[in-house]
């Protein structure tokens, strides 16, 4: 086991009692992998762990937990300087896990665990906000992000990517369009947006595709925003019929600035994030990381 590379699992508290992963960690132990376990407690957990496999010399960071431990995890590797960033797995462990899913991880998790630990390792982008704030997945503003940081635990452990929308439903009376402005590389766009969404990778909160195009190795963002007054026929059309809506404005950039008159908050890959100005700029190929090799996502 001398030779054989540490691997440090960063594991969110709630999944510590997680049966098959513990039989699948057992059994990598087995096959001769130096797996090592730590367990969040708090935020910034995942960044002091993050440090420690550096210290330790790890070739595998892997993030066990939702979008959110992913992200967490991921942003504190992308601050490790380049000749010392170790490459980043994934497990699927949270209720929407839409980067997960997207790329095409297996839920299973001694499949998801191999490939951690395993897989190929490709250069894949993450996303710079405001120079201190990150996401690996997406950026969320407007309708979108009022649902999904409100909407309760305990309706999205009992239903899972849909409590996101059924929340959104009994939600409807307070809903407002954002005017903001919205500028990048050859675009740029002012109005009313119901939904901006600002995708490394192309869905959020629990499967809804808000970017359907998106690729994480291609050095751009792709943006997408709803836009309209009348919140109900502009979801409604979005919703069902995408390619007819009028109220749908697509761009691409490797970078972002949004303005607005009055505070606004985007959620990125869960994490809430207010102000009044953003600058939003790709990390291209700043991450290795370990995916399926049929992976849609990849150019």
């Amino acid at each position: 086991m001398d030779n054989t590379p540490i691997s440090l699992l960063i594991l969110n508290g709630k999944s510590a009692d997680n049966a098959p992963l513990r039989e699948a960690v057992m059994a990598q132990r087995e096959k001769g992998q130096d797996l090592q376990v730590r367990v969040t407690w708090e935020k910034g957990d995942a960044v002091r762990y993050v440090d420690e496999a550096v210290q330790l010399g790890a070739a595998t960071v892997i993030a066990g937990g939702g979008d959110g431990t992913i992200n967490e995890v991921a942003a504190a590797l992308a601050q490790v300087a380049q000749e010392k960033r170790p490459a980043l797995g994934i497990l699927p462990l949270g209720t929407a896990n839409d980067f997960a899913t997207s790329t095409s991880i297996p839920e299973e998790m001694d499949k998801a665990l191999a490939l951690a630990l395993l897989g190929k390792t490709t250069a894949i982008d993450i996303v710079r906000v405001n120079d201190d704030h990150y996401f690996i997945n997406m950026a969320t503003g407007g309708f979108g992000t009022r649902i999904t940081t409100e909407t309760p635990e305990r309706l999205k452990a009992a239903l899972g990517g849909v409590s996101y929308l059924i929340h959104g439903l009994m939600r409807m009376d307070t809903l407002k369009p954002d005017r903001c402005e919205i500028r990048g590389e050859g675009f740029q766009w002012q109005g009313d947006a119901l939904v901006i969404g600002i995708g490394n990778g192309r869905q959020a909160g629990g499967g809804q595709q808000l970017c359907p195009d998106a690729l994480i190795n291609d050095g751009l963002l792709d943006l997408r925003i709803y836009t309209g007054e009348e919140l109900l026929p502009a979801l409604f059309t979005t919703l069902t019929h995408p390619e007819d809506s009028p109220n749908i404005v697509d761009g691409s950039s490797a970078w972002f600035e949004i303005t607005a008159p009055h505070d606004i908050t985007f959620n990125l890959d869960g994490e809430p994030l207010t102000g009044q100005a953003f600058r939003i700029d790709v990390m291209p190929h700043a991450l290795m990381c370990r995916l399926p090799p049929d992976c849609e996502l990849l150019k």
